[in-house]
Protein backbone atom coordinates (compact mmCIF):
# COMPACT_ATOMS: atom_id res chain seq x y z
CA UNK A 1 0.00 0.00 0.00
CA UNK A 2 1.35 3.20 -0.99
CA UNK A 3 0.32 5.28 2.43
CA UNK A 4 0.71 4.48 5.87
CA UNK A 5 -0.23 6.06 9.52
CA UNK A 6 0.98 5.39 12.76
CA UNK A 7 1.22 4.88 16.09
CA UNK A 8 -2.41 3.64 16.86
CA UNK A 9 -3.41 1.13 19.38
CA UNK A 10 -2.67 -2.83 18.93
CA UNK A 11 0.53 -1.43 16.23
CA UNK A 12 3.47 -1.93 15.99
CA UNK A 13 6.05 0.85 15.35
CA UNK A 14 9.72 0.76 13.79
CA UNK A 15 12.62 2.73 15.24
CA UNK A 16 12.69 4.87 11.51
CA UNK A 17 9.08 5.91 12.22
CA UNK A 18 9.31 7.07 16.13
CA UNK A 19 12.28 8.66 14.80
CA UNK A 20 10.87 10.86 12.11
CA UNK A 21 7.66 11.73 14.04
CA UNK A 22 9.47 12.89 17.28
CA UNK A 23 11.42 15.16 14.94
CA UNK A 24 8.54 17.21 13.82
CA UNK A 25 6.22 19.37 16.29
CA UNK A 26 2.33 20.59 15.52
CA UNK A 27 0.15 19.41 12.92
CA UNK A 28 0.77 19.73 8.97
CA UNK A 29 3.28 18.90 5.90
CA UNK A 30 6.65 18.05 7.49
CA UNK A 31 8.34 19.55 4.67
CA UNK A 32 9.67 23.05 3.42
CA UNK A 33 7.21 24.97 1.73
CA UNK A 34 8.56 25.40 -1.14
CA UNK A 35 8.02 21.57 -2.07
CA UNK A 36 5.55 19.57 -3.00
CA UNK A 37 5.01 17.18 -0.66
CA UNK A 38 1.04 16.75 -0.09
CA UNK A 39 0.74 19.30 -3.46
CA UNK A 40 -2.58 18.85 -4.82
CA UNK A 41 -2.80 19.23 -8.59
CA UNK A 42 -5.16 18.84 -11.67
CA UNK A 43 -3.94 18.43 -15.23
CA UNK A 44 -7.84 18.87 -16.72
CA UNK A 45 -8.37 15.43 -17.04
CA UNK A 46 -11.88 15.00 -15.83
CA UNK A 47 -13.18 15.77 -12.56
CA UNK A 48 -10.93 14.97 -10.57
CA UNK A 49 -7.38 16.46 -8.68
CA UNK A 50 -4.22 14.55 -8.14
CA UNK A 51 -2.20 14.63 -4.22
CA UNK A 52 1.55 14.26 -4.44
CA UNK A 53 3.29 12.13 -1.95
CA UNK A 54 4.59 13.24 1.70
CA UNK A 55 4.85 13.30 5.48
CA UNK A 56 2.28 14.84 7.44
CA UNK A 57 1.26 15.10 11.46
CA UNK A 58 -1.53 15.56 12.94
CA UNK A 59 -2.32 15.55 16.04
CA UNK A 60 0.55 13.59 17.40
CA UNK A 61 -0.13 11.31 14.29
CA UNK A 62 1.95 10.54 10.83
CA UNK A 63 0.87 9.86 7.88
CA UNK A 64 3.48 9.02 5.11
CA UNK A 65 2.24 8.78 0.82
CA UNK A 66 4.51 7.36 -1.28
CA UNK A 67 2.80 8.10 -4.43
CA UNK A 68 0.32 9.83 -6.13
CA UNK A 69 -2.98 9.51 -4.79
CA UNK A 70 -6.17 10.54 -7.13
CA UNK A 71 -9.06 11.88 -5.85
CA UNK A 72 -12.54 12.89 -7.19
CA UNK A 73 -14.41 15.24 -7.30
CA UNK A 74 -18.09 15.32 -7.24
CA UNK A 75 -20.03 16.39 -10.40
CA UNK A 76 -20.43 20.26 -10.50
CA UNK A 77 -23.99 21.51 -9.75
CA UNK A 78 -25.57 24.62 -11.85
CA UNK A 79 -23.63 27.04 -9.82
CA UNK A 80 -20.23 27.44 -8.80
CA UNK A 81 -19.58 25.99 -5.26
CA UNK A 82 -15.68 25.66 -3.38
CA UNK A 83 -14.74 22.20 -2.65
CA UNK A 84 -11.97 21.31 -0.13
CA UNK A 85 -9.09 18.61 -0.02
CA UNK A 86 -8.03 17.78 3.62
CA UNK A 87 -6.34 15.25 5.58
CA UNK A 88 -8.63 13.55 7.66
CA UNK A 89 -7.43 11.91 11.03
CA UNK A 90 -9.96 9.64 12.49
CA UNK A 91 -8.59 7.62 16.09
CA UNK A 92 -11.68 5.28 15.82
CA UNK A 93 -10.50 4.13 12.49
CA UNK A 94 -6.81 4.22 13.17
CA UNK A 95 -6.23 5.64 10.26
CA UNK A 96 -5.19 8.96 8.32
CA UNK A 97 -6.53 9.43 5.01
CA UNK A 98 -7.26 11.91 2.10
CA UNK A 99 -10.54 12.99 1.72
CA UNK A 100 -12.60 15.79 -0.35
CA UNK A 101 -15.00 18.16 1.54
CA UNK A 102 -17.95 19.15 -1.14
CA UNK A 103 -18.94 22.87 -0.64
CA UNK A 104 -22.59 24.31 -0.78
CA UNK A 105 -23.26 26.54 -3.83
CA UNK A 106 -23.14 30.28 -2.66
CA UNK A 107 -21.25 29.38 0.21
CA UNK A 108 -17.81 29.54 1.47
CA UNK A 109 -15.12 26.62 1.60
CA UNK A 110 -16.70 23.97 3.90
CA UNK A 111 -15.48 24.39 7.48
CA UNK A 112 -12.78 21.73 9.18
CA UNK A 113 -13.70 18.98 11.70
CA UNK A 114 -11.13 19.59 13.95
CA UNK A 115 -11.95 17.74 17.90
CA UNK A 116 -9.42 17.54 20.38
CA UNK A 117 -9.85 13.89 20.98
CA UNK A 118 -11.89 12.63 17.87
CA UNK A 119 -11.43 13.65 13.93
CA UNK A 120 -9.21 16.18 12.90
CA UNK A 121 -8.72 17.73 9.85
CA UNK A 122 -6.64 19.67 8.11
CA UNK A 123 -7.09 21.40 4.92
CA UNK A 124 -4.64 21.16 1.59
CA UNK A 125 -6.47 22.31 -1.43
CA UNK A 126 -9.61 24.67 -1.71
CA UNK A 127 -10.68 23.68 -5.85
CA UNK A 128 -12.92 25.58 -7.12
CA UNK A 129 -15.65 23.96 -9.26
CA UNK A 130 -17.60 26.10 -12.31
CA UNK A 131 -21.18 25.71 -12.55
CA UNK A 132 -21.59 22.63 -14.94
CA UNK A 133 -17.86 21.82 -15.85
CA UNK A 134 -16.74 18.21 -16.82
CA UNK A 135 -13.24 19.01 -15.86
CA UNK A 136 -10.74 20.75 -13.08
CA UNK A 137 -7.90 22.51 -14.21
CA UNK A 138 -5.04 23.55 -12.52
CA UNK A 139 -6.64 27.49 -12.35
CA UNK A 140 -9.19 25.91 -10.21
CA UNK A 141 -6.45 24.77 -7.58
CA UNK A 142 -5.13 27.00 -4.98
CA UNK A 143 -2.80 25.93 -2.09
CA UNK A 144 -3.89 25.63 1.24
CA UNK A 145 -1.05 23.65 2.71
CA UNK A 146 0.47 24.24 6.08
CA UNK A 147 3.46 23.18 7.38
CA UNK A 148 5.08 21.78 10.81
CA UNK A 149 8.55 22.66 11.79
CA UNK A 150 10.02 26.52 10.93
CA UNK A 151 12.40 25.76 13.44
CA UNK A 152 14.30 28.07 16.00
CA UNK A 153 16.46 28.02 18.04
CA UNK A 154 20.63 29.14 18.99
CA UNK A 155 23.71 27.99 17.04
CA UNK A 156 27.16 29.16 15.70
CA UNK A 157 27.40 29.51 11.99
CA UNK A 158 29.41 25.86 12.18
CA UNK A 159 26.70 24.20 13.46
CA UNK A 160 23.46 25.45 11.92
CA UNK A 161 21.08 22.89 10.73
CA UNK A 162 22.28 20.48 8.51
CA UNK A 163 18.65 20.04 6.83
CA UNK A 164 16.98 23.38 6.85
CA UNK A 165 13.74 24.54 5.54
CA UNK A 166 12.25 27.72 4.00
CA UNK A 167 11.49 29.76 6.94
CA UNK A 168 13.50 28.48 9.29
CA UNK A 169 14.90 30.88 11.57
CA UNK A 170 17.83 31.35 14.71
CA UNK A 171 19.90 33.11 16.61
CA UNK A 172 23.70 32.96 15.13
CA UNK A 173 26.27 33.57 18.29
CA UNK A 174 28.68 33.64 16.19
CA UNK A 175 27.82 36.87 14.44
CA UNK A 176 24.99 37.69 16.79
CA UNK A 177 22.20 37.98 14.44
CA UNK A 178 18.72 36.71 13.76
CA UNK A 179 18.49 34.79 10.19
CA UNK A 180 16.38 32.73 8.72
CA UNK A 181 16.47 29.86 5.27
CA UNK A 182 15.71 31.45 2.30
CA UNK A 183 16.04 27.79 0.26
CA UNK A 184 19.50 28.53 -0.66
CA UNK A 185 21.10 30.83 1.71
CA UNK A 186 20.92 32.06 5.67
CA UNK A 187 19.80 36.26 5.70
CA UNK A 188 19.94 38.12 8.07
CA UNK A 189 16.72 38.94 9.60
CA UNK A 190 17.44 42.64 10.95
CA UNK A 191 21.09 43.84 8.89
CA UNK A 192 22.25 46.55 9.69
CA UNK A 193 21.64 49.51 7.07
CA UNK A 194 24.42 52.13 5.86
CA UNK A 195 24.45 54.74 2.92
CA UNK A 196 26.98 52.45 1.22
CA UNK A 197 24.24 49.28 1.63
CA UNK A 198 20.95 51.55 0.59
CA UNK A 199 20.61 50.56 -3.21
CA UNK A 200 18.17 53.00 -5.84
CA UNK A 201 19.83 56.26 -3.85
CA UNK A 202 20.96 59.31 -5.77
CA UNK A 203 24.87 59.52 -6.31
CA UNK A 204 24.65 62.67 -4.79
CA UNK A 205 22.46 64.35 -1.81
CA UNK A 206 20.66 66.47 -2.94
CA UNK A 207 20.21 64.93 -5.98
CA UNK A 208 21.88 66.62 -9.01
CA UNK A 209 19.78 68.60 -11.42
CA UNK A 210 18.60 65.56 -13.42
CA UNK A 211 14.97 64.79 -15.46
CA UNK A 212 12.39 62.34 -15.70
CA UNK A 213 10.57 60.87 -18.89
CA UNK A 214 7.04 61.36 -19.03
CA UNK A 215 5.96 58.14 -18.70
CA UNK A 216 8.06 57.92 -15.47
CA UNK A 217 5.72 60.80 -14.10
CA UNK A 218 2.79 59.47 -11.74
CA UNK A 219 -0.35 61.27 -11.09
CA UNK A 220 0.31 63.40 -14.74
CA UNK A 221 -2.56 64.83 -16.40
CA UNK A 222 -4.16 62.88 -19.28
CA UNK A 223 -3.85 65.20 -21.96
CA UNK A 224 -1.17 68.27 -22.09
CA UNK A 225 -2.16 71.09 -21.92
CA UNK A 226 -4.34 69.85 -19.34
CA UNK A 227 -8.10 70.32 -20.53
CA UNK A 228 -10.05 73.10 -18.08
CA UNK A 229 -10.59 71.33 -15.07
CA UNK A 230 -11.35 72.77 -10.90
CA UNK A 231 -9.53 72.00 -7.69
CA UNK A 232 -11.02 72.26 -4.34
CA UNK A 233 -9.41 74.74 -2.24
CA UNK A 234 -8.33 72.63 0.50
CA UNK A 235 -6.62 70.49 -2.88
CA UNK A 236 -4.59 73.66 -3.15
CA UNK A 237 -1.10 74.21 -1.64
CA UNK A 238 0.50 77.30 -0.37
CA UNK A 239 -2.76 78.69 -0.18
CA UNK A 240 -3.23 81.78 2.20
CA UNK A 241 -4.43 81.74 5.36
CA UNK A 242 -6.71 84.49 4.94
CA UNK A 243 -8.81 84.73 1.77
CA UNK A 244 -8.37 88.03 0.95
CA UNK A 245 -5.01 87.36 2.04
CA UNK A 246 -3.47 89.28 4.95
CA UNK A 247 -1.34 92.12 4.14
CA UNK A 248 1.70 90.66 2.76
CA UNK A 249 4.96 91.93 0.33
CA UNK A 250 7.18 89.97 -2.27
CA UNK A 251 10.49 91.04 -2.91
CA UNK A 252 11.69 92.73 -6.51
CA UNK A 253 13.35 89.08 -7.82
CA UNK A 254 10.45 87.12 -6.83
CA UNK A 255 8.20 89.34 -9.09
CA UNK A 256 7.55 87.84 -12.99
CA UNK A 257 7.59 89.79 -16.18
CA UNK A 258 8.95 93.07 -14.42
CA UNK A 259 10.77 95.65 -16.51
CA UNK A 260 14.70 95.14 -16.69
CA UNK A 261 14.82 98.62 -15.68
CA UNK A 262 13.88 100.61 -12.76
CA UNK A 263 12.32 102.96 -14.10
CA UNK A 264 11.33 101.30 -17.22
CA UNK A 265 13.16 103.01 -19.83
CA UNK A 266 11.13 104.99 -23.04
CA UNK A 267 8.88 103.03 -24.47
CA UNK A 268 5.65 103.44 -26.72
CA UNK A 269 2.44 101.14 -27.30
CA UNK A 270 1.49 100.56 -31.14
CA UNK A 271 -2.48 100.79 -31.20
CA UNK A 272 -3.32 102.49 -28.02
CA UNK A 273 -6.53 102.89 -26.80
CA UNK A 274 -8.31 101.56 -30.40
CA UNK A 275 -11.33 100.09 -30.69
CA UNK A 276 -11.42 97.27 -28.05
CA UNK A 277 -8.70 98.64 -26.13
CA UNK A 278 -9.39 98.72 -22.26
CA UNK A 279 -7.45 100.64 -19.52
CA UNK A 280 -7.85 99.84 -15.97
CA UNK A 281 -6.25 102.65 -14.28
CA UNK A 282 -9.60 105.00 -15.55
CA UNK A 283 -10.63 106.56 -12.32
CA UNK A 284 -10.84 110.09 -10.91
CA UNK A 285 -7.37 109.98 -9.61
CA UNK A 286 -5.62 109.95 -12.91
CA UNK A 287 -5.46 111.79 -16.03
CA UNK A 288 -4.83 111.65 -19.63
CA UNK A 289 -1.50 113.27 -21.39
CA UNK A 290 -1.76 116.47 -22.95
CA UNK A 291 -3.40 115.50 -26.40
CA UNK A 292 -4.51 118.65 -29.02
CA UNK A 293 -8.04 118.79 -30.63
CA UNK A 294 -7.60 118.59 -34.38
CA UNK A 295 -8.93 116.48 -37.55
CA UNK A 296 -11.96 115.98 -39.49
CA UNK A 297 -13.51 113.77 -37.91
CA UNK A 298 -16.92 112.97 -35.90
CA UNK A 299 -16.00 113.91 -32.23
CA UNK A 300 -17.96 111.82 -29.67
CA UNK A 301 -17.90 111.76 -25.67
CA UNK A 302 -16.50 108.23 -24.17
CA UNK A 303 -17.61 106.76 -21.72
CA UNK A 304 -15.91 104.00 -19.99
CA UNK A 305 -17.07 100.41 -18.82
CA UNK A 306 -16.31 98.99 -15.05
CA UNK A 307 -13.77 96.27 -17.01
CA UNK A 308 -12.12 99.56 -18.80
CA UNK A 309 -13.61 99.07 -21.97
CA UNK A 310 -13.91 102.72 -24.14
CA UNK A 311 -17.07 103.24 -26.22
CA UNK A 312 -18.55 106.20 -27.74
CA UNK A 313 -21.41 107.90 -25.96
CA UNK A 314 -24.68 107.80 -28.90
CA UNK A 315 -27.89 110.14 -28.80
CA UNK A 316 -29.73 109.12 -31.96
CA UNK A 317 -32.82 107.30 -31.77
CA UNK A 318 -31.66 104.76 -34.03
CA UNK A 319 -29.76 102.92 -30.56
CA UNK A 320 -32.99 103.64 -28.41
CA UNK A 321 -36.14 101.65 -27.60
CA UNK A 322 -39.39 102.05 -25.36
CA UNK A 323 -38.65 106.03 -24.80
CA UNK A 324 -41.02 107.62 -22.32
CA UNK A 325 -41.24 110.60 -20.76
CA UNK A 326 -39.55 110.80 -16.76
CA UNK A 327 -40.36 113.16 -14.12
CA UNK A 328 -37.77 114.80 -12.73
CA UNK A 329 -38.29 116.87 -9.25
CA UNK A 330 -36.89 120.14 -9.10
CA UNK A 331 -36.23 120.08 -5.22
CA UNK A 332 -34.41 116.75 -5.58
CA UNK A 333 -31.99 118.96 -7.87
CA UNK A 334 -31.79 121.90 -6.54
CA UNK A 335 -30.68 119.73 -2.96
CA UNK A 336 -27.61 119.10 -4.87
CA UNK A 337 -24.62 120.44 -2.87
CA UNK A 338 -21.48 120.95 -5.23
CA UNK A 339 -18.15 120.84 -3.40
CA UNK A 340 -14.40 121.88 -3.38
CA UNK A 341 -12.38 118.66 -2.52
CA UNK A 342 -8.56 117.11 -3.10
CA UNK A 343 -8.20 113.82 -4.64
CA UNK A 344 -6.63 111.24 -2.20
CA UNK A 345 -2.63 110.34 -3.30
CA UNK A 346 -1.40 107.47 -4.82
CA UNK A 347 1.54 104.95 -5.47
CA UNK A 348 1.49 105.91 -9.27
CA UNK A 349 0.58 109.34 -8.44
CA UNK A 350 1.31 110.71 -5.05
CA UNK A 351 0.80 114.28 -5.75
CA UNK A 352 -2.93 114.19 -6.31
CA UNK A 353 -4.74 116.83 -7.61
CA UNK A 354 -5.96 119.87 -5.12
CA UNK A 355 -9.12 122.11 -4.95
CA UNK A 356 -11.39 120.28 -7.41
CA UNK A 357 -14.96 121.08 -7.93
CA UNK A 358 -17.94 118.66 -8.11
CA UNK A 359 -20.34 116.61 -6.30
CA UNK A 360 -20.00 114.04 -4.51
CA UNK A 361 -21.65 110.60 -5.26
CA UNK A 362 -23.09 109.05 -2.15
CA UNK A 363 -24.98 112.94 -1.04
CA UNK A 364 -25.76 112.85 -4.71
CA UNK A 365 -27.40 109.03 -4.26
CA UNK A 366 -29.92 110.80 -1.60
CA UNK A 367 -31.92 112.93 -3.64
CA UNK A 368 -31.29 111.97 -7.53
CA UNK A 369 -30.01 107.95 -7.42
CA UNK A 370 -30.88 108.05 -11.13
CA UNK A 371 -27.53 109.51 -12.29
CA UNK A 372 -25.44 107.74 -9.92
CA UNK A 373 -23.31 104.33 -10.73
CA UNK A 374 -21.97 101.68 -9.11
CA UNK A 375 -18.75 99.42 -9.39
CA UNK A 376 -18.57 95.45 -9.33
CA UNK A 377 -19.04 94.90 -5.51
CA UNK A 378 -22.08 97.50 -5.15
CA UNK A 379 -20.17 99.81 -4.00
CA UNK A 380 -21.58 103.71 -4.85
CA UNK A 381 -18.43 104.83 -7.51
CA UNK A 382 -19.36 107.61 -9.77
CA UNK A 383 -21.76 110.03 -11.55
CA UNK A 384 -23.15 110.28 -14.56
CA UNK A 385 -21.61 114.00 -15.17
CA UNK A 386 -23.24 113.82 -18.77
CA UNK A 387 -27.07 113.28 -17.07
CA UNK A 388 -26.61 116.14 -14.74
CA UNK A 389 -27.78 118.33 -17.50
CA UNK A 390 -30.83 116.67 -18.49
CA UNK A 391 -31.56 116.58 -15.25
CA UNK A 392 -31.12 120.28 -15.02
CA UNK A 393 -33.79 120.79 -17.83
CA UNK A 394 -36.85 119.83 -15.65
CA UNK A 395 -35.40 122.97 -13.12
CA UNK A 396 -35.45 125.27 -15.83
CA UNK A 397 -38.96 124.33 -17.40
CA UNK A 398 -39.98 125.01 -14.04
CA UNK A 399 -38.41 127.98 -13.56
CA UNK A 400 -39.35 129.62 -17.17
CA UNK A 401 -42.75 128.64 -16.59
CA UNK A 402 -42.71 130.46 -13.07
CA UNK A 403 -40.74 133.49 -14.51
CA UNK A 404 -44.07 134.02 -17.32
CA UNK A 405 -46.92 133.43 -14.74
CA UNK A 406 -45.27 136.10 -12.68
CA UNK A 407 -44.47 138.74 -15.67
CA UNK A 408 -48.35 137.97 -16.43
CA UNK A 409 -49.49 138.70 -13.14
CA UNK A 410 -47.70 141.46 -12.91
CA UNK A 411 -48.79 143.23 -16.23
CA UNK A 412 -52.60 142.91 -15.42
CA UNK A 413 -51.61 144.78 -12.30
CA UNK A 414 -50.09 147.68 -14.16
CA UNK A 415 -53.63 147.78 -16.60
CA UNK A 416 -55.38 147.71 -13.36
CA UNK A 417 -53.93 150.65 -11.99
Amino acid sequence: MSISSYPFDNQAVTESQWSRLIRELSSGVAASSDSAAFKVTADSTGMNVKVQPGFAILRGHAVQSTAVETLVIEAADSAARTDAVVLRLDPAANSIRLAVLKGTPGQPSPPLTQTDTGVFETRLAWVSVGASVTTVTANNITEARQFVRTFTGSWWTSTRPADPRLGDLGYNRSNSAWEFWTGTDWKDLAPSVSWGSVIGKPSSFAPSAHGHAWSEISGKPSTYTPASHDHDWSDINGKPSSYPPSSHSHSWSSITSRPSTFPPSSHSHSGYLTSGSTISWANGSKKPHSNSASGSGTWYAVWVEGDGTFCRNTSSIRYKENIRDIEVRPEAVLALRPRVYDRKPTDEKPSARKDEYGLIAEEVAETLPEIVTYDEEGRIDALRYDLLGVALLPVVQDQERRIKSLEERLAALEEAA
